[in-house]
């Protein structure tokens, strides 16, 4: 036990420290508050289905598409050394797509909605080789690229379906977004588990990891040692592109619509805090997706339970900035070596108390 305890602070507490220890923090803080915080209920929703309700199960739900969006912002900060702040836009005019070839046909069956996802992802892929390009190729930094689209992203997506917010009806639609019927589990989390296993299978069966590492540490020793970076560079924003559809598509299920004024507006400050407090270097390099992960669900746990003490919306994104700062700077390399030296004068004075027992 002691060896395990020693391992997971190894390395100047470890990469997964920080977002597991929040996360730790949040729980028990929650139990105390109030006992039944984490109680899941088994109920029958609007259309009949059992499903499970409670605030466990809106924190997982509702992180979806944040978790989504920070492992593919992991892999661009990862590489490039920066942050795409143009994810929430992105994701407003992918969701257009996908609403506009929705609404091509009278009936949505399941052809329309893999063609609108598909046609989804391309569009978004496109817009984040753009960002890509200008990163990679023209050496602008990612959050300088991302700022074109940042600003004019959801005056895109509000030309692709002509100004307005169509509904779209489905029980396909409305499946994505919520339930599928006979499963108790939100949809978005299901997806959330199937894009968390599709990275592990691409990381395990190809060198991306390897490679996005190599270029982040050193871009200039990755070429030396055949890697090329600006192609690993424009792949990390594509994959971010795709991510930035699911997410979208999610949204607009979720919703019934698409207002590309609101659909995941600000996500994209919520999916950089996500990657930082999941122990990543924002600066690039090694970087751990499932830390990404559980700093979403930090993130998210942290607004449901600021939302159960009844703190009003206006206050949330202040409370939420205060713990989060605290957060990121216990993580920072600075603090955290701190605290490894600390840990190393400690032990070296027992040391040293032992070998004058002894003598």
């Amino acid at each position: 036990m002691k060896s395990k305890f020693k391992n997971f602070f190894k390395g100047g507490l470890g990469q997964l420290a920080i977002p597991i220890i929040a996360i730790c923090i949040l729980v028990i803080f929650n139990l105390f508050r109030d006992p039944s915080f984490f109680s899941i209920a088994i109920q029958h929703n609007n259309d009949g289905n059992i499903v499970l309700s409670g605030n466990l199960i809106s924190i997982i739900n509702g992180a979806s598409e944040l978790a989504i969006l920070a492992m593919g912002m992991t892999l661009v900060t990862a590489a490039c050394g920066g942050q795409d702040i143009s994810v929430g836009a992105m994701a407003a005019i992918a969701g257009s797509a996908f609403v506009k070839v929705l609404k091509s046909t009278s009936v949505i069956n399941g052809g329309t909605v893999i063609a609108g996802f598909l046609l989804a992802c391309v569009v978004a892929m496109l817009f984040a080789s753009f960002n890509g390009t200008l990163v990679s190729v023209f050496k602008i930094q990612p959050m300088i690229a991302t700022l074109i689209l940042y600003t004019c992203g959801r005056s895109i997506a509000y030309w692709i379906n002509g100004g307005a917010t169509p509904t779209v009806s489905s029980p396909i639609i409305n499946a994505i977004g919520s339930f599928i019927p006979g499963i108790p589990i939100p949809t978005p989390v299901l997806i959330v588990i199937a894009v968390a296993i599709l990275f592990k299978l691409v990381f395990h069966f190809t060198s991306l990891e390897l490679f996005t590492q190599s270029v982040g540490i050193n871009g200039s020793a990755a070429r030396l040692n055949g890697i090329n970076s600006t192609f690993i560079k424009l792949l990390s924003f594509i994959i971010l592109g795709i991510c930035v559809a699911i997410a979208g598509s999610i949204g607009v299920s979720r919703l019934g619509l698409i207002n590309h004024e609101t659909l995941l507006l600000d996500i994209e400050m919520d999916t950089i805090l996500a990657v930082a407090i999941g122990g990543n270097n924002l600066g690039g390099g090694k970087f751990k997706i499932s830390g990404s992960i559980i700093g979403a669900y930090v993130i998210q746990m942290l607004t449901i339970t600021l939302y159960a003490m009844k703190v009003s919306s206006t206050d949330v994104k202040a409370y939420k900035a205060i713990v989060i700062i605290i957060l990121v700077v216990i993580g920072s390399p600075v603090i955290k070596s701190k605290i490894q030296k600390l840990i190393s004068r400690i032990k070296a004075r027992k040391q040293n108390t032992i070998a004058k027992g002894a003598v």
